[in-house]
């Protein structure tokens, strides 16, 4: 069982929302610091170790700076995650650049910061070459199709838009060899959300097996895999998390095995986790606006699908506790509702709770990756504040909600350049 705790109590929060009106998103950077340490301990036997977090999960400067702190890299996809990672002192090979159907001025984004080049396809070398140069170091990102399952997130690896087929990989990199690429890595990512820890000790295995391949065909030397991100969360509390420990062990074995007795070392394992690091210690908290009773019960809150598009746009889970209420029977059975004209705006469906009230708190949990970042504007609905739970127990805005004014400001229209309520 995991326990689904909110690190401030009632009285704190409704102290809180005094100064910082729900919904926010909270982060508390005791945990993340935790979790980031642990997972680093987890591959301390192999010394080229680097976790490049992904900046799509929580793009917010603090948190990333945060993690800097920790030795944490960034995995970037766009040329405002590059622009953050810049933003907090990252350059060179402490960015991976990893995106599809990419622009040549985000590519050359990446190139002028240094960062390492992770290509989605054939034919983005030639892409590439052609508008920005060949670096010296290049990686490649390989979809291993039928080979490997997927999971419901990503879906079938042969389905997907990302990667180079098995035959485009040793030709692709025949390509770069040949046209004076020097050096080498090699990427892949399959699932997301993923709960058995077999799975990434099996990614690394057939990674090793094509480093050998690789380097026996072509005579290139590879300095590191990436075994990606995709370390799923326990999002119910019957969920266990994923044993980083099991992982990073079972993947030390393999690499004694087919790294080592091949003379192919040193090697260095890379990944590119967003979710696990900071997605179990963020928190949506909002407030009870309404309760409806028609075919069934609504409870209706001050946040929407906006703060929080999970539930809406995959059925994804949530755990939601009523602060204060968490001892009572959970015997009120209804849907957890925002405002939004969509009838999937919900948090929550047929979910056993405490009897609620008006007015009172909701924590919605595990927020702290995919939250916020993926929020929008549908209905002119504006994207709630996010805070930082310090550790010396000081609250922080780490940025502001948006304003009217703000949702406007694109617009040129006369008339709305300013608006009031």
């Amino acid at each position: 069982m995991t326990q689904k705790k909110c690190p401030l109590n009632r009285e704190q929060l409704e102290t809180l929302t005094e100064k910082f009106p729900t919904p926010f998103h909270l982060y508390d950077e005791a945990a993340i610091r935790a979790n980031a340490r642990a997972l680093k301990a987890a591959f301390a036997w192999n010394p080229g170790f680097k976790e490049y977090f992904a900046v799509k999960a929580a793009p917010n400067p603090y948190l990333m700076k945060l993690l800097k702190s920790e030795g944490f890299g960034a995995d970037c996809s766009s040329v405002a995650e590059l622009l953050l990672s810049e933003s907090i002192g990252l350059a060179g090979e402490e960015i991976i650049f990893t995106s599809n159907d990419t622009p040549a001025y985000e590519y050359q984004k990446a190139v002028d910061l240094g960062a390492i080049i992770n290509l989605d396809d054939i034919t983005h070398i030639d892409y590439l070459e052609e508008h920005v140069g060949l670096p010296e170091l290049v990686c490649c990102r390989y979809n291993p199709g039928s080979l490997k399952a997927g999971n419901a997130i990503i879906g079938h690896p042969e389905e997907a838009k990302y990667g180079f087929t098995r035959e485009q990989l040793f030709e692709g990199y025949r390509i770069l060899r040949d046209k004076g690429v020097k050096r080498f890595g090699l990427h892949t990512m399959v699932a997301s959300n993923e709960l058995d820890s077999t799975y990434f000790v099996e990614t690394a295995h057939l990674l090793f097996d094509l480093v050998v391949e690789l380097t026996a065909e072509l005579g290139i030397r590879f300095e590191f895999i990436n075994i990606g991100g995709g370390i799923g969360i326990p999002y119910k509390p019957e969920q266990e998390p994923v044993d980083l420990v099991a992982v990073g062990e079972g993947i030390r074995k393999l690499y004694e095995e087919k790294v080592e007795k091949n003379g192919l070392g040193p090697l260095d394992v890379r990944m590119e986790c967003g979710r696990m690091v900071t997605g179990p210690f963020g928190y949506l908290i909002s407030r009870v606006l309404h309760k409806k009773n028609t075919y069934k019960q609504y409870v209706g809150l001050d946040a929407c699908m906006a703060n929080l598009m999970r539930p809406g746009m995959y059925g994804a889970y949530h755990h939601i506790t009523v602060p204060g209420k968490e001892n009572l029977p959970h015997d009120f059975v209804c849907d957890v509702t925002g405002s939004l004209c969509e009838n999937n705006d919900k948090f929550a469906i047929n979910r056993a709770l405490p009897p609620v009230e008006i007015d009172d708190l909701v924590v919605i949990h595990d927020a702290g990756a995919h939250g916020h970042s993926m929020g929008f504007n549908y209905n002119g609905k504006l994207r709630s504040a996010e805070l930082l739970l310090r550790e010396n127990g000081e609250v922080v805005e780490i940025r502001r909600a948006k304003t009217l004014d703000d949702y406007f400001a694109t617009i040129d229209f006369a008339g709305l350049n300013k608006f009031d309520v």
